[in-house]
């Protein structure tokens, strides 16, 4: 048995050195699978993204999948990509196992909430107000640089990690404070704010907004008082304003308790995000 790629379309290429194609797995020569392959938006040219890999039921369990995953690998490093990621649907847990005996490490995890109708008080004492434009602009000025080292932090190489950052600011916040969908709350204990959440309307399956967190922290000097809990039910309040029943976030898999405060909450995992270098 011989277990090749053979491109099934045209190289898409793009600015700034992105990639993209759609090859066949063939075993001696006949189609037994699919794989995309792409360089990666949000990381830039020299990060690679192992998209989709099928196998046709008759040939699997006999490593057409483990070859051609590394078949792939090899086309990103000739496209000069030093990482690769490849996200695994919850509850797929052959493509998990195939992944972790490839290499790959969990880097971070999706996760949703179905919400009920009914908001939860916030502890006595705490208050809530919409974020002001002085404390946007502070916020702002500390968040690209913040993210980009929370990646740098998990083995993303620097120019990668500021890329990431960068386009996703840019493309979630074009119009700063006022963007359409967005929300930015602070928490309030005793007249100091203690901390912030950003939440944002979007859709996350078509046809059904959901909202989304994309940033909740409470101020060092704070944690350890609930203050995070807090701020997560100020999101799901924000997200039924909106007329949406469900609230999902990213979460990095070395943040311990952040994960244990979110399944505390009832969310579940919806999507593995793993990578390796390459």
């Amino acid at each position: 048995m011989t277990t090749t790629l053979r491109p099934s379309g045209p190289l898409q290429q793009g600015a700034d050195g992105a990639r993209a194609r759609h090859y066949d797995v063939c075993d001696n020569g006949r189609p037994v699978g699919t794989v995309f392959i792409s360089t990666d938006d949000a990381f830039g040219a020299t990060a690679g993204v192992l998209g989709p890999l099928g196998i046709d039921e008759a040939g699997r369990r006999r490593g057409r999948g483990t070859i051609a995953a590394l078949a792939a690998e090899e086309v990103l490093r000739g496209w000069g990509c030093t990482r690769v990621r490849v996200e695994v649907p919850a509850g797929n847990d052959p493509a998990r196992r195939l992944a972790a005996a490839l290499g790959y490490t969990e880097r971070s995890r999706n996760m949703i909430k179905s919400l009920g109708p009914d908001s939860a008080p916030l502890p006595a004492g705490l208050g809530s107000r919409a974020m002001s434009e002085e404390e946007f602009a502070a916020w702002e000025r500390d968040a690209v640089r913040t993210y980009a080292r929370d990646w740098t932090d998990r083995g993303v190489p620097p120019e990668q990690a500021r890329l990431k950052s960068e386009s996703d600011h840019a493309a979630l916040l074009p119009d700063g404070l006022a963007t359409e969908g967005t929300g930015f709350r602070v928490l309030v204990d005793g007249g100091v704010v203690v901390g912030h959440v950003w939440v944002a309307l979007r859709e996350l399956s078509p046809g059904r907004p959901a909202g989304y967190v994309f940033d909740v922290e409470v101020r060092e000097e704070h944690r350890g008082r609930g203050h995070g809990r807090a701020l997560m039910l100020l999101a799901e309040d924000v997200t039924r304003e909106w007329g949406a029943d469900r609230l999902g976030l990213h979460v990095f898999a070395s943040n311990t308790p952040a994960l244990r405060l979110y399944e505390s909450l009832g969310y579940t995992t919806t999507r593995y995000n793993m990578a390796k270098p390459l």
